[in-house]
């Protein structure tokens, strides 16, 4: 259950700063007190150790006589390792009359990503959350687990799955002159069920690598969507940049409201910064992948044998007043106490979430 309730403490979470703020990025020009105090919560955990040296990773990268494939490679599995992450979003303009921004948004997490699969042409990130919390009285608490989004890459590929809002993917070919030299990422939610994918290309200097996507299409973000219905999906474009001491993910979103002309209602600028941490205890987070890998493998094969047999698909978050993350992730904590038989109520549970239109 710990597992379960962090996704609520995650979206409610971010690092609290002063009251007074002296500065507002990009909107300098309003005397709006609601903007200088972000969305988010209040929530704190305690200090870190930057780990400030170059990773091996990174130093690999500034090898001149690598191929151009082999950077790419590096680049992807660099973002292996163990993080202090923030997330910071804000609306950058709006289209409606007397447009006014809505509050910033902030979060935090701590969070190692471990390579779960490698192939020459495919490389698969998992992303674990352990968290330890600031309480009133001054001590820190346990630490809560989450297994937390997927980043799959695979190079030069063929086909990927569009969203196409009302929880609805779609498959699209990637035409052969784009195809060529690119890695298409896919981005998956907490139950591993699709969120977007997109593709682009890896460039890389003498010290800077980074990829850049195609216009991507997504659902509304958790950040959003249980506190605005006023749009439909998000459109825009994510960078990933890698850095001597993490990695950060930049996005250019807009958000837009689904009606015959595409409205579009606002835009938004996103930064996701993770930078190495080290001197940091981790061990909940492998026990817990330690324990329940397998059954999160299995999770993940069916939902791709689903997707990969649907041309259209269509994704049912609640049934039977059950939402599809909760139940999976009391099933993986079934198992990982040993009831191993859970595993087999996979594919039923996919079945019921899920229908293939097309």
């Amino acid at each position: 259950m710990k597992n379960i309730m962090f996704v609520i403490l995650l979206t409610i979470s971010f690092l609290t700063y002063g009251n007074e703020y002296s500065y507002i990025f990009g909107w300098t020009h309003l005397q709006d007190s609601n903007l200088k105090i972000p969305r988010g919560g209040t929530t704190t955990g305690p200090a870190v150790t930057l780990d400030t040296e170059p990773s091996s990773s990174w130093k690999l990268l500034q090898d001149p006589n690598l191929s151009k494939f082999e950077k790419d490679r590096l680049a992807i599995l660099a973002m292996k390792g163990k993080y202090r992450a923030y997330f910071d979003f804000m609306e950058t303009m709006g289209f409606e009359g007397n447009y006014q921004p809505k509050k910033p948004y902030q979060s935090w997490a701590t969070e190692f990503v471990e390579v779960v699969d490698e192939e020459k042409n495919f490389i698969s990130l998992q992303h674990i959350i352990v968290m330890y919390f600031k309480q009133e009285d001054g001590s820190i608490s346990d630490p809560v687990v989450m297994k937390h989004w997927r980043q799959d890459w695979k190079y030069e590929d063929s086909v990927i799955d569009t969203y196409a809002g009302d929880e609805t993917w779609i498959k699209n070919k990637i035409p052969w002159g784009e195809k060529k030299g690119s890695w298409s990422q896919s981005a998956y939610q907490v139950d591993d069920t699709p969120r977007y994918q997109s593709y682009g290309k890896w460039v890389h200097y003498e010290n800077y690598s980074s990829w850049t996507s195609k216009e991507t299409w997504r659902p509304l973000p958790r950040r959003e969507f249980s506190i605005r219905d006023d749009y439909d999906v998000l459109i825009g474009y994510n960078i990933q940049t890698i850095t001597p001491t993490g990695w950060v993910h930049e996005q250019n979103n807009k958000k837009v409201v689904l009606n015959k002309n595409q409205k579009v209602l606002a835009k938004e600028i996103g930064i996701a910064r993770y930078e190495r941490i080290k001197e940091f205890n981790w061990q909940a987070g492998k026990d817990y992948w330690k324990k329940t890998h397998i059954f999160w493998r299995a999770v993940r094969n069916a939902w791709n044998i689903k997707l990969n047999n649907a041309k259209h698909f269509k994704l049912i978050q609640e049934v039977d007043e059950a939402i599809l993350f909760t139940k999976l992730f009391m099933m993986a904590d079934k198992y990982a106490q040993g009831e191993e038989e859970v595993i087999k109520d996979i594919q039923i549970v996919v079945e019921k979430h899920s229908i293939k239109l097309k």
